[in-house]
């Protein structure tokens, strides 16, 4: 078999767009997400919720994403396993980053620590991402109509988002009654606190990156398969 010829194109892929990427997630992460260093969007009212979206939304569709795809081209199997994959390190280093957040305060207070290893919303990152891409390829069955593909990929998105909202809601970490700096900031409280006060913002922050995914990835699968780019079956 002949080797490949050296094209310009491989360095466009190889190089320039994972530059790009990168370059894209650096100005997300400092500048775009309200806790980064600069958050040029601010951190509260509607600019600072699309920085969440953009930021921290973006991570979640990425691992939620990847399954998805997989699970649309390929068979429920891949997109599971994949989950399992993508949702286990998310959930591995997102709780670690909180755990990171909240070390401050626990370092001068024992009583304030807090371990979001622990944290049952947390771990369903893991249980999310292994059946968004599960349901996708259950629903699509290797299909490669476009609106089957938008179906599955929406149902599926949907469903993890309305299971996740509901984990924040009722079984995150809640630690309200230690009042203070950690009271004020209980995931729990915060979840709970955000329904109240702003329920359109809430449905925003909980729902549009879930809908979005479901529409995105069908149309990056569907293009995929105009340049047989889906996983071969044998």
């Amino acid at each position: 078999m002949e080797t490949p010829k050296f094209k310009l194109a491989d360095i466009l892929y190889a190089i320039i767009i994972p530059m790009i990427l990168v370059l894209l997630i650096y100005v997300l992460a400092i500048y775009v997400n309200p806790s980064g260093q600069y958050h040029v969007l601010g951190t509260e009212g509607f600019v600072a919720t699309l920085g969440v979206i953009f930021s921290q939304g973006f991570a979640q569709m990425i691992v939620l994403g990847i399954p998805l795809v997989l699970g649309l081209l390929w068979n429920k199997w891949a997109g599971g396993a994949a989950g399992f994959i993508m949702g286990g390190m998310y959930y591995v280093a997102a709780a670690g980053l909180y755990n990171g957040y909240y070390a401050g305060v626990a370092a001068t207070n024992p009583a304030y620590s807090v371990n979001f290893y622990g944290d049952i919303s947390m771990l369903f990152w893991l249980v999310n991402a292994v059946i968004i891409g599960y349901i996708a390829g259950s629903l699509n069955n290797g299909s490669s109509n476009f609106k089957r593909m938008l179906g599955a990929g929406l149902t599926a998105s949907i469903m993890v988002s309305v299971i996740q909202a509901y984990m924040n809601y009722t079984v995150s970490l809640d630690f309200k009654a230690t009042g203070g700096v950690m009271g004020q900031y209980s995931p729990r409280g915060m979840a709970q606190g955000s329904w109240v006060a702003d329920p359109v913002n809430a449905i925003v922050i909980n729902f549009l990156p879930g809908i979005l995914l479901g529409i995105i990835v069908p149309i990056l699968a569907k293009v995929m398969t105009w340049y047989g780019m889906q996983p071969q079956r044998h």
